[in-house]
């Protein structure tokens, strides 16, 4: 094949397979590097350098230039190195450029095989970098089907097909072939046919991010979200500051009749949101974040070990520690402190860790 031929055939290859060229000339050197490597017992001095726009490639490799040879492959001496390079001395390194003959061998051989792991590297190359701009987002993605068993459902986000396990699916969630859904972009990790990405509706940066695109003073930095724990589909905690002493970080966050929260309950399912206000006090915090019971006192008893002794009313004692100790355990992930919840005229009763 011609050079032009062959820069022709990229070309036409990057529209076919909508690869853009660069991608496809970094794969092509790459797999060709591979290749050639074979014949020099995988020896990392092979190298090719392509040339898009004056339409050139060459393949070549890089010997030491020594007095006395110890290795064949990587090592020639001065004698062999003046072939090559008049004035080459010893120390020096020279590039022996593979004769076309040579690589148009390769090509023949392996052409196929090549363009195939380009084309594939490429591909990966394209979905990672695409899944790299939505690492820790939310995406919207629609439902391509539904395994009758595991309840896992593929789903289409652009041009990447994803698994959304029913373990990362809230417990309220039917989903049906067409349905299109919110996702939240937890990672991206490497794997044997490419990038993956682990994405999730139950992770507790939804609920951050859900927040961040309803309320424009978390997007525009006013209020911070300083922390969020969370019991997918049934209820999470959200504590709030605000960096302007004049604009409430919890009113902000509900909105006007509870416009602005209502919405992000009703995407997630009906999942109650407790939005409270963080302090630096840490007895201020727990006492927040227990909402929506009432506190009498928060006691530090250990400030190494982030320990507290809670007291409520006793009419307010199982509002504080909530369905199976949801409250108690949500508020304790929220603000790091353990916490020893006591009604108001009897022994203590429960112990919650973070």
């Amino acid at each position: 094949m011609k050079n032009n031929e062959f820069f022709e055939a990229v070309k036409f290859l990057s529209k076919e397979k909508k690869i853009a060229e660069d991608a496809l000339f970094e794969g092509i050197q790459r797999a060709i590097v591979t290749a050639v490597k074979r014949d020099y017992n995988n020896k990392d001095i092979v190298f090719c350098e392509i040339d898009p726009d004056e339409q050139k490639f060459r393949v070549f490799v890089r010997k030491n230039v020594v007095t006395e040879v110890l290795d064949p492959d990587e090592d020639m001496t001065v004698e062999q190195a003046q072939r090559f390079k008049k004035n080459a001395l010893a120390g020096d390194i020279v590039e022996i450029e593979l004769e076309t003959k040579e690589v148009s061998r390769i090509a023949a051989e392996k052409g196929k095989h090549i363009l195939r792991q380009a084309i594939r590297e490429a591909e990966h190359g394209q979905i990672k970098a695409e899944f790299e701009t939505k690492k820790q987002e939310i995406v919207t993605a629609k439902v391509s089907k539904v395994d009758p068993e595991t309840l896992d459902a593929f789903v289409e986000i652009g041009k990447i097909s994803e698994r959304l396990l029913r373990s990362e699916q809230l417990p309220t969630d039917n989903f049906s072939a067409g349905d299109i859904i919110k996702v939240y972009v937890a990672e991206i990790r490497e794997a044997t046919k490419g990038p993956r990405a682990t994405i999730s509706r139950t992770h507790p940066g939804l609920v951050r991010r859900l927040l961040e695109s309803e309320v424009p003073e978390i997007f525009d930095g006013t209020v911070e979200i300083m922390s969020v724990s969370r019991e997918a589909g049934s209820r999470s905690k959200i504590a709030v500051h605000s960096a302007d002493e004049n604009v409430d970080p919890v009113g902000a966050c509900i909105g006007q009749r509870g416009a602005r929260v209502n919405k992000i309950v009703d995407i997630l399912g009906g999942e109650k949101l407790d939005i409270v206000r963080y302090s630096e006090d840490p007895t201020q915090y727990v006492a927040a974040a227990l909402a929506p019971a009432d506190v009498i006192s928060v006691t530090v008893e250990n400030e190494e070990e982030h320990s507290c002794k809670v007291v409520v009313p006793n009419s307010q004692l199982s509002l504080a520690i909530g369905n199976k100790g949801q409250n108690a355990r949500l508020a304790a992930k929220l603000t790091g402190w353990k916490i020893d919840i006591n009604p108001e005229t009897e022994e203590p009763v429960i112990n919650f860790d973070e």
